[in-house]
Parts: C-alpha cells; sequence; structure tokens
C-alpha cells in the first residue's frame, strides 16, 4: 500500500523547505458565533452575525421551536462585499437547503462541503453576513443558530 500526505502534511513536513501552514488549518483558535431570534408571525430574512473574512467554517447547528404549519427554514448569507471589492448576491441556502420547521428541532447545516463545511470566507472588513431565511408561511417562534469557526 502506497503512503500518501494530505496537503498540510506535506507542508508540515515533506516539503523542503517547509512550508507554513496557515492557522485556519493547523493549530488556529476555534471560536463560536451564536445569535437568537424570536419570529412573530412573519416570512424574513434574519440576519444572524457576521464571520470575519479569513474565517474557515467547522459546524453549524440551527436550532427552533414549532414555527407553524407550512414554514421553512434555510441558512446562508446575505449580499455582501469579498476582499477584492467584488459585490457577492445573496445566497439564502449556501448552508442548508430549505427544510419543514413545523416542530421543534435542532439540525446541522454546513454539514457537507457542498453546503460550505470548511470553507473560507472571502469577505471585505464587514466580514459574511450568515443568515437564517424563514420562508413558506408567517412563522413564530424561537430561532437560534451557532457556528464554529477557525481563523487565528
Amino acid at each position: 500500500m502506497a503512503t500518501v500526505y494530505s496537503v498540510q502534511k506535506t507542508k508540515w513536513d515533506q516539503n523542503s523547505p517547509k512550508t507554513k501552514i496557515k492557522p485556519n488549518e493547523h493549530a488556529g483558535r476555534v471560536r463560536v458565533s451564536y445569535a437568537n431570534y424570536v419570529a412573530s408571525a412573519e416570512q424574513s430574512d434574519i440576519h444572524m452575525f457576521n464571520l470575519p473574512n479569513g474565517a474557515r467554517i467547522l459546524t453549524m447547528e440551527v436550532a427552533h421551536a414549532a414555527l407553524g404549519s407550512s414554514t421553512t427554514l434555510s441558512v446562508g448569507y446575505a449580499a455582501h462585499t469579498d476582499s477584492a471589492g467584488d459585490a457577492v448576491a445573496l445566497d439564502v441556502d449556501e448552508y442548508k437547503a430549505a427544510a419543514a420547521s413545523t416542530a421543534i428541532a435542532v439540525t446541522g447545516a454546513a454539514l457537507t462541503e457542498a453546503l460550505g463545511r470548511h470553507t473560507v470566507c472571502d469577505a471585505n472588513e464587514d466580514g459574511v453576513p450568515v443568515t437564517v431565511s424563514l420562508a413558506g408561511a408567517n412563522g413564530t417562534g424561537a430561532i437560534s443558530l451557532t457556528c464554529t469557526w477557525v481563523l487565528d
């Protein structure tokens, strides 16, 4: 069986000279962003928090009350500006596709690489505005979002 190395392990001890590993890849500090909102018979794009440029998303978790019949929640981001100064369009389901929110639940977001897991935020000094979108019907109840990320 062949021995192979990850990109980071190659940087660590296979390159000559060694290559620096970014803190968001090894030995960085894990941080938590948390936000909550109580919906009151509404459909809305809820801005929860901003993640800074360079933050690597590790996990997300959305928790909610039974928000009402036909309601759905998705997790994404609002329109923002990237580090090069270019406009980035909103994407309400970048991290979690819309799913029923009719019963109390805690579900993951950014669960796969296709849904933003391990992506590195590219934003100007304002960061990436992470959102939860309540749609389908007017919803009422508590919604919270937690994100673990690493930067330095």
